[in-house]
């Protein structure tokens, strides 16, 4: 499955759902291919209520344009505290890799962006930039309960009625650097003993939930950056697929291919996933069919239709009783 049970921390507010990414999605805008949308979903029990999202925390966007896996380019999203039921966030780009690395470093692209409680969506534009906050319903399709039964699909959508916060970027391709072919990745950081540290990451959909395999694993995972992973983790993700049935070499390219786990993008295409992922893209059943050489049958499941065909994109969020 995605990103929807990640993030096991190092301390409670990385424990915290708000700091939590359920899904990442980078796609070339509909309509408009000298421009790139970016989302970062998180908390997969968001209320329809204004206590969503953690102000303490960083909600950040790395790309790597030199295909090193370290982060050269970083979007940043921070938010204020609710007051008045209103709150608002700020985004912030830094370029270049010592300005990404440094959390205090980069411009301020957009101010007091207003965030949405309710269903009409609040956008907030600056120049060639556009940012919008708030919940939405979540795009994410796939059966859980059957995969989780050794493949014995259900066929129901565990998420057809579920929210997120939704936080989605339109930025300009020039932003992402002169070569087309880049890494995304995106992370969370959280307060931590007087500092920000890593809590929570995401990359390539349903990495983390499939193939680490125990909480240990999972904690470091989430704490280290993409050109760590194969180092670490190399030899574990190839054991998955060795258990699964692949003989020994072909269990060891595939695991290559996953990492590090960077969503490779080239944002003069509009193909979708693994060019980036688009918000209709059936990650599952191609994860699926990859684990098992094809073996196990198509889940039934089809992408949500609330989908918006404008910015956000994201649905409304589901009203509750």
């Amino acid at each position: 499955m995605a990103h929807h049970v990640s993030g096991l921390g190092i301390s409670p507010t990385s424990l915290d759902p708000r700091s939590h990414i359920t899904d990442l999605y980078v796609f070339q805008k509909p309509g408009d291919a000298s421009k790139t949308i970016l989302v970062i979903n998180i908390n997969p029990t968001s209320p329809i209520t204004d206590d969503a999202v953690d102000h303490e925390s960083v909600y950040e966007v790395g790309v790597d344009t030199d295909a090193d896996a370290v982060t050269d380019i970083a979007f940043r999203i921070r938010f204020s505290p609710v007051q008045d039921s209103a709150q608002t966030a700020t985004l912030q780009l830094a370029t270049g890799r010592e300005a990404a690395a440094d959390l205090d470093a980069g411009d301020t692209v957009l101010l007091d962006a207003q965030v949405t409680f309710g269903s009409e969506p609040q956008i907030t534009v600056a120049g060639d930039f556009r940012l919008f906050a708030g919940l939405r319903s979540d795009p994410f399709f796939a059966d859980p309960v059957g995969a989780n039964d050794k493949f014995h699909w259900t066929g129901k959508d565990f998420f057809a009625d579920k929210n997120v916060f939704g936080i989605v970027l339109e930025v300009p391709n020039s932003t992402l650097g002169p070569n087309p072919q880049v890494g995304v990745w995106a992370r969370v950081l959280v307060p931590h003993e007087g500092r920000l540290v890593q809590g929570d990451r995401a990359g390539q959909p349903g990495i983390d939930n499939n193939f680490n395999q125990n909480d240990a694993d999972k904690r470091v995972w989430n704490q280290q950056e993409p050109s760590d992973d194969r180092e670490g983790f190399l030899d574990k993700f190839a054991h998955v697929f060795e258990h699964a049935g692949h003989p020994k070499d072909r269990a060891t390219a595939l695991a290559e291919s996953l990492l590090p786990d960077l969503l490779t993008y080239d944002y003069t295409s509009a193909a979708g996933f693994p060019n980036g992922r688009n918000l209709t893209d059936d990650v599952i059943n191609m994860g699926v069919a990859q684990l098992s050489n094809g073996a196990v049958p198509h889940d039934g499941l089809r992408p949500h239709t609330d989908l918006r065909t404008d910015f956000p994109f994201l649905g409304n969020p589901h009203k509750r009783d």
